[in-house]
């Protein structure tokens, strides 16, 4: 496994294991595949409804908490101060942990301002390792650093093949602030595991597309989440420390860059509708 280190000194794996879609009924057990191929990283959310789930299965691993890096997001509908704080303890319960590695706020919308300054009073009080921001453009990233006493020490925001946020990372190395990437297969868009460029790559080096995607990624100092209910897949995903792409191939994956999201510009008046819609369906369950 490779590593970052945060601008606060905290080591990170470059790979983490995302539970985004998994199922409550899936989610231990694919937790606990992951942790068994090696997987030190778990990224969940309050919006996943799995979170109690994630907490078995670290309960369960057999691996010390202190090698476990373990993140979790807050939803928009607990943004404020005291609603953020009391729901990152109640993550905390559901993880059945005594600290949570990273907190992210998960996306730039509401109160995300009260919200942040709880998380940097519970980071202060040693109930979190490092905090951090999910979804934020570079505009609202820059507005986070500059007027905050902590600054976010992660940025997570869509980074993949066809949506490389290069601009985006150069606004982040200026700040100290990691790039994580969430959908790194684009869920398979736009056929990207069968993209022409990216099966010659594969064919090289005799890996597959995500193998590949990943690497892409870590090579450019991104920590990067893999997600698979399968465990053969899981193993897979692991397996991207043994190569490293060329000079040449990682500008041909360059090149591929739309600078368009493949799902929604979070920018947008109608993504901010879509989330109000989200929060009214979602109240009570989270």
């Amino acid at each position: 496994m490779e590593y970052v280190t945060l601008s606060n000194g905290v080591k990170m794996p470059k790979l983490g294991f995302g539970v985004f879609q998994i199922s409550k009924e899936d989610c231990e057990k694919c937790v606990l595949d992951a942790i068994n191929a090696g997987y030190r990283h778990i990224d969940t959310a309050q919006s996943y409804f799995n979170e109690e789930e994630v907490g078995n299965a670290i309960s369960k691993c057999g691996i010390v908490r202190e090698e476990l890096f373990i993140t979790t997001k807050v939803w928009i509908d607990n943004y404020g101060y005291e609603k953020t704080r009391q729901s990152v303890l109640k993550s905390m319960e559901k993880l059945k942990a005594d600290y949570i590695d990273l907190v992210l706020l998960h996306q730039p919308y509401s109160d995300y301002y009260g919200a942040y300054h709880a998380l940097q009073d519970l980071y202060e009080e040693g109930k979190i390792r490092a905090i951090g921001v999910s979804n934020f453009s570079p505009d609202r990233l820059a507005d986070m650093v500059a007027f905050n006493k902590i600054a976010p020490q992660v940025n997570q925001v869509e980074t993949n093949p066809l949506h490389q946020q290069i601009n985006a990372q150069e606004n982040m190395v200026k700040r100290g602030v990691q790039m994580e990437a969430w959908a790194p297969f684009g869920e398979g868009k736009n056929n990207m595991f069968n993209n022409p460029i990216l099966k010659e790559i594969t064919d090289k080096y005799d890996k597959s597309a995500a193998q590949v995607i990943l690497r892409w990624l870590t090579q450019r100092n991104i920590v990067a989440l893999a997600k698979s209910t399968h465990t053969e897949r899981i193993k897979e995903n692991l397996e991207i420390f043994d190569f490293q792409l060329s000079e040449g191939d990682m500008n041909k994956i360059t090149a591929l860059d739309t600078k368009t999201s493949l799902f929604f510009n979070h920018q947008t008046p109608e993504a901010v509708d879509g989330f109000v819609k989200m929060i009214e369906e979602r109240k009570g369950r989270i």
